[in-house]
């Protein structure tokens, strides 16, 4: 079993912004693989199965938050028994150029605080990510990042196209693994 975990904010408030593309890339993988996996509370999120390319899949999208996303994964890596590199993180890259996507495992949380907060609570940064870039303000808009992130994406942005590229490169991570998945998505 893999978990992958979307981290956004709860609430209509940030559904649909930059800062919730991890939430949007899980509701992508629950429309996908034959079926469409319903969301129920539990692990302090929702949380939904499905079966992509013959493996079990835990969908789950933290309700606590970005800053406390890690109480929701521990949860669900402890009752599953999971080990850290069976946990994707799907979260936005502010430092990444709008579109542009990495899979890693592990490395630095760049002052995001999901991830501090995961790394806090699996008590090791060892986890997969997904990296979505999701862009900065462009020249001569003053918002700071946190601000921008935190907007809804623009209809030049192509979100869809965006969320869907994601949704393939988790497709192409659970049937091809993380090498040759890497070799494929991070050149994009």
């Amino acid at each position: 079993m893999i978990l992958v975990v979307g981290l956004g904010n709860p609430g209509p408030r940030y559904a649909l912004t930059r800062h919730n593309a991890g939430f949007l890339v899980v509701d992508a993988l629950a429309l996908r693989g034959g079926r469409v996996a319903s969301f129920r509370p539990q692990f302090e999120g929702l949380y939904a199965e499905t079966e992509l390319g013959g493996t079990r899949i835990g969908l789950l999208k933290p309700e606590t938050f970005m800053n406390e996303s890690g109480r929701a994964v521990s949860g669900a890596t402890r009752f599953y028994k999971l080990e850290p590199g069976e946990v994707l993180v799907v979260h936005d890259e502010g430092d990444f150029e709008l579109g542009r996507l990495e899979l890693k495992v592990g490395g630095g949380l760049s002052g995001h605080n999901g991830l501090r907060s995961i790394a806090q609570h699996l008590k090791t940064q060892d986890f997969l990510r997904l990296r979505i870039g999701v862009g900065r303000p462009e020249r001569g808009d003053p918002r700071p990042l946190a601000d921008y992130v935190l907007s809804n994406f623009e209809s030049h942005d192509d979100a869809d196209s965006l969320i869907a590229h994601a949704a393939d490169a988790v497709e192409q991570l659970d049937a091809d693994g993380l090498e040759q998945a890497q070799r494929a998505v991070n050149r994009r």
